[in-house]
């Protein structure tokens, strides 16, 4: 495979285009096409498409008749729902063409897509280089895009591209600019589905959000090959990608319009080869083999199965492969939400049936109607669907139950490794034995794990499809997670009472008084606390002291308390201060009621609740009696909480309730503090099929292994933002069985790629964030920056400070997560070979906020730097994190700073010898480092205006700090900044004034008109010779003036103000002094 080198955009456009030629598209280019071009374009392709006599039959369509498709396209307006028009196949229209007399005033039907014509029919597949987009701007010249892919005259493809050396983030961030100036929001650009961003070195694809939708970097997505390979080289990502059929496939078949987020989205690679599979093996199917298995797909949890699932269902149904595809879920309440999950993913043209009660999901499988086709139920309702007994209650006539018998049907399982290995899914499967089964779970059985000598293949065949929990944790769609072996008994302790209790001694003394009893103890004594070596004969672990503990130790109030104890000590930080919710997993219901009632006893200010079976024994046992006065307590307080009324009677409403406060879904999305859980207690619900992005830690008192153990963890570990790097898991019942059980379920589900399952310790994330810090450290010494105290001026620099920083900063929030603080400098851990280490954190938090702040400039500076770049306008070879942006440096404590100015002011009005005043300005000057570049400037006119006598000691106010008379200069300087401007360019100071003081966006400035106002008062004259010194006399011609100024004016408005001296290059001095008050400001040589 090459991999070619391209100096610049132009280059890797030619090549890729000759490649797309290669593969589907056609050999003519359509070359810096308008909009209108392509709209004609468009037109032509109908009219060839449609020459019927009902249709358009050989009069072509006129400006006026496409003006009404792209009207129907505007008031369509969102990706979502202009999908479901591509897709839909067809348009119609109302004839205005004079010369076809025969339709002249009809409205016809004209074809427009069709997904199942794929490079056949009457599909075109056509290359645009560098289309000319519309700016919202009539001032700016207008821009062109690289490449746009056409289906049928269509844009549903916009790709960007940056050449070698530059970070793919540019071009996606290009994209993201254009949508921001509206380009895809309007017109025929408004049906771009989906965007790709591509250097030779990798490529992101993502779906349009749309004019009201957001860019959002999590749904950013590389292709990968079968086996979750990611594909970066891009002659690849031609074929396997953006070739025909491939691309026509993706727009037809793998985007989704959810009507329930309102969001256009497209599948992952993963996602495709599964839906794919499944689809193909249904169409191969052989119906009347009587012995036919369908397969199952090993996806990890939180990989997004249920979109993958209906994909799968949707193409079935729509390919007529199959009569009736059922949806089967493992719970009511799960079913409910997977149903409407389902009918937010169809289109208009699918329906998808629930089923209320077992008689309707009947009525529904034996209905022929086409559109019945999708049904959505659970396994319970299934499974009561049998032939009538004589004498017995239940089921159905036999002959309603042979009429879907002999219909192709095709189950799709959700969750298959829990209930359906009972003898739920074997009923289902007795009472229709000709159907086909597929199974989707993150957590497939295997010989390790088989129940009843039963695995996951042996009941649906061969594995489709597998994307590990490893896969989805190496592409950052899952998190990974940070377990936590916790003792609530020494080790020790345990090991001496074991030992007693074997030789039944009562003491020590007893022991060495009977050397039979003493060869027991010793053997205890020195047997390891598990063992991980196995019976050949058996197959079971050796026994350790561990196993030797009865269960009774653990249901012991003394080992709740020291659990209850270890989630208090940390649960602050944890939860972020309550932003973050946990879960406590218990093994059992009176164990559940324990720790709610010991957790709302030590802090009655978190709220708690406890979720399970809420059925109760009528046999009247105390076991009962707890349980029902321990629903009600919860219950109880749950309503004074949260101002509800459930009762034990709507257990399973307050349930769902709970599940959705947890997750914050409607009608909790935008919940307050007050109205959140901080814990909930569980046994067995809530454990898998619960997601919440909100959870990020989960408290196990409770053994779980294999598939529960994986599910478990899985509740913790959903994307969320920088400040929740992966899931924290404690465990406590029988810690070091659960280690050699968390070591076996990751070793099955990772399938053989344990990278990145757990996350680094916290010795090792601040030696980690010590390496990136001298790493820092070296670039700025070597570009001759003392201090930290501006950015270096390379480009090359500025890229690897970028990415040291980036790396930085991922280091320090999984550390925040792990107890770092600033107030700590020295930290010790113990490794798994139970060596003790050291790690002290190399800078401080000063230190951090000046780096942040120099990184706030990287992103103010862009493209300003030097070595690859030749102006503002190139692309930066780095990629900017918003989040590290945003950091707030005005968080530095500047007493410092402070009193080293007035020590300053001291040595200098005393008149202290220049060695000593010296060595006090440098001290001074060092602790400008924090500040901003510009305030770093300001801070240095006013300690010029002090040298050079401007201003004296009389002047300084005692009450004043440096950084007020900072700030008094920055806005003096502002001041003198849009006064100097608006007279240089020629425009209203006073509307120049306004439109700063609104902070509007760029893509919003003339909201209200007042950008307008502002640029009809341009003096074409000022602004050419403005322009003109600008260009270092280069003569400005008048119809570039008006574009040049915008561009300009744009600028000035959007950076809040700038100095236009620092825009003119001339190496001179330019002193000036601007009056304001008191305040004399001189610019520093």
């Amino acid at each position: 495979m090459s991999h070619q080198s391209f100096n610049s955009e132009a280059q890797f456009e030619d090549a890729l285009i000759t490649m797309l030629q290669q593969y589907g598209w056609e050999r003519e280019v359509l070359k810096n096409p308008t909009e209108n071009q392509l709209i004609q374009n468009w037109a032509n392709i109908l009219f060839e498409n449609n020459r019927q006599s009902v249709r358009l039959g050989n009069y072509p369509l006129t400006d006026t008749e496409m003006q009404q498709i792209i009207d129907n396209i505007n008031n369509l307006k969102t990706p979502l729902a202009l999908n479901e028009f591509i897709n839909g196949g067809t348009t119609s229209i109302r004839r205005d063409n004079p010369d076809d007399v025969e339709n002249y005033g009809k409205e016809v039907t004209l074809k427009i897509y069709d997904r199942k014509e794929i490079a056949a029919g009457d599909s075109r597949y056509q290359i645009v280089q560098q289309p000319k987009f519309p700016t919202a701007s009539p001032l700016l010249n207008n821009r062109r895009g690289d490449l746009m892919l056409l289906i049928n005259g269509m844009p549903v493809m916009h790709i960007e591209l940056k050449k070698t050396g530059v970070d793919v983030s540019q071009a996606a961030n290009q994209i993201e600019k254009y949508a921001k100036e509206g380009i895809f929001s309007n017109g025929l650009f408004s049906l771009v589905q989906i965007f790709v961003a591509m250097n030779p070195e990798e490529t992101l694809y993502f779906a349009n959000p749309g004019p009201e939708g957001a860019f959002n970097k999590q749904f950013y997505f590389h292709w990968a090959d079968f086996y979750n390979e990611p594909i970066n080289e891009w002659e690849e990502i031609v074929k396997q990608l953006l070739s025909i059929p491939m691309t026509h496939q993706l727009i037809g078949f793998y985007t989704v319009p959810d009507s329930k987020d309102g969001v256009l989205k497209v599948m992952r690679s993963y996602q495709y080869y599964a839906a794919n599979a499944i689809s193909t093996k249904v169409a191969k199917t052989h119906w009347e083999d009587k012995t036919i298995y369908g397969g199952f797909i090993w996806h990890t949890t939180g990989s997004g199965k249920t979109m993958t699932s209906f994909k799968s269902a949707q193409l079935i149904a729509q390919s007529g492969d199959a009569d009736k595809v059922v949806f089967l879920m493992d719970r009511i309440e799960l079913g409910t939400q997977s149903l409407e999950e389902y009918q937010g993913f169809a289109g208009d043209g699918d329906n998808i049936e629930g089923t209320e009660n077992t008689g309707i999901l009947v009525d529904k499988l034996e209905s022929d109607t086409a559109n019945m086709r999708l049904i959505v139920t659970s396994i319970q309702k299934m499974s009561l669907v049998y032939e009538a007994k004589r004498g017995e209650e239940g089921g159905y006539p036999k002959a309603r139950l042979d009429k879907i018998r002999n219909k192709r049907v095709v189950f799709i399982i959700d969750e298959c490794h829990r209930s359906t290995f009972g003898e739920t899914l074997a009923g289902i499967k007795r009472n229709f034995p000709n159907a086909l089964y597929f199974g989707f779970t993150g957590t497939p059985i295997d010989d390790e794990n088989s129940i009843n000598n039963m695995t996951t293949s042996d009941l649906f065949g061969e594995r489709l499809h597998l994307y590990s929990i490893a896969d989805g944790i190496r592409d950052k769609n899952v998190l990974g997670f940070d377990p936590y072996k916790v003792l609530t008994m020494r080790d020790s302790d345990v090991r001496e009472t074991v030992a007693l209790a074997e030789a039944k001694a009562l003491t020590l003394e007893e022991v060495f008084a009977d050397p039979a009893k003493k060869d027991v103890y010793d053997r205890f004594m020195a047997m390891p606390m598990i063992s991980r070596e196995k019976n050949p004969d058996t197959n079971q672990y050796l026994l350790g002291v561990e196993d030797y503990l009865p269960n009774s130790q653990y249901r012991r109030p003394e080992h709740r308390e020291k659990v209850v104890e270890d989630i208090l000590r940390e649960f602050q930080r944890l939860s972020a201060g309550g932003k973050f919710h946990a879960i406590l997993a218990t093994s059992s219901i009176p164990e559940a009621i324990a720790y709610y009632r010991l957790l709302r006893e030590k802090v009655p200010d978190l709220k708690i609740t406890a979720i399970f079976d809420p059925s109760i024994d009528n046999n009247g046992t105390d076991r009962a009696m707890v349980k029902e006065e321990g629903l009600v307590e919860i219950l109880t307080d749950y309503n004074n909480w949260f101002k509800q009324s459930f009762g034990i009677p709507t257990w399973q409403v307050f349930k769902k309730d709970v599940a959705k406060r947890m997750a914050h879904k409607k009608p909790y999305q935008r919940i307050g503090r007050d109205q959140q859980l901080d814990i909930m207690i569980v046994v067995d619900q809530m454990l898998t099929g619960f997601d919440s992005k909100w959870v990020n830690t989960i408290y196990m008192d409770k053994l779980l292994r294999y598939e529960g153990l994986i599910q478990a963890f899985s509740r913790t570990n959903r994307l969320f933002g920088h400040d929740k790097r992966f899931g924290v898991i404690r465990y406590y019942r029988r810690p070091h069985q659960m280690e050699r059980n968390i070591d076996n379920a990751f070793a099955l589900y990772a399938h053989g790629k344990p990278q990145g399952i757990f996350v680094t310790k916290l010795g090792h994330n601040i030696e980690s964030m010590n390496q990136c810090y001298r790493e820092i450290s070296y670039m700025f010494e070597r570009a001759g920056i003392e201090d930290l105290a501006s950015l270096p001026a390379e480009d090359s620099v500025r890229a690897r400070f970028a990415r040291e920083w980036r790396s930085l900063n991922a280091f320090l929030d999984a550390a925040k997560m792990q107890g770092f603080s600033w107030n700590k400098k020295r930290y010790k851990w113990t490794t798994e070979d139970g060596k003790k280490h050291t790690a002290t954190i190399a800078f401080d938090e000063t230190t951090y906020y000046t780096l942040a702040q120099r990184y706030k400039e990287l992103h103010n500076a862009s493209g300003t730097g030097t070595g690859s770049g030749t102006g503002p306008t190139e692309d930066v070879p780095y990629e900017i994190e918003s989040y590290l942006v945003e950091i707030d440096t005005g968080l530095i404590d500047s007493a410092y700073m402070n009193s080293r100015f007035h020590k300053y002011l001291d040595a200098f009005y005393n008149n202290e010898e220049t060695e000593v005043l010296d060595a006090v300005r440098k001290e001074l000057h060092s602790s400008f480092a924090h500040l901003s570049a510009e305030d770093q400037k300001f801070a240095g006119i006013f300690l010029n205006d002090i040298q050079q006598g401007r201003i004296s000691r009389d002047e300084i106010d005692p009450d004043k700090s440096l950084s007020d008379y900072i700030g008094d200069y920055r806005a003096a300087a502002k001041n003198d900044q849009i006064h100097r401007f608006a007279d240089a360019l020629g425009v209203s100071e006073d509307k120049l004034r306004h439109i700063i003081g609104l902070h509007l966006p760029d893509n919003m400035l003339n909201q209200g008109g007042h950008y307008s106002e502002l640029v009809e008062t341009l003096d074409k004259s000022k602004a050419r010779q403005f322009l003109e010194t600008l260009n270092g006399g280069t003569t400005v011609l008048p119809f570039q003036v008006s574009a040049k100024a915008d561009r300009l004016l744009r600028d000035f408005i959007a950076q809040g103000g700038f100095d236009i001296d620092e825009l003119i290059d001339d190496s001179s001095v330019k002193l000036y002094t601007i009056d304001d008050g008191s305040i004399s400001i001189a610019a520093e040589p």
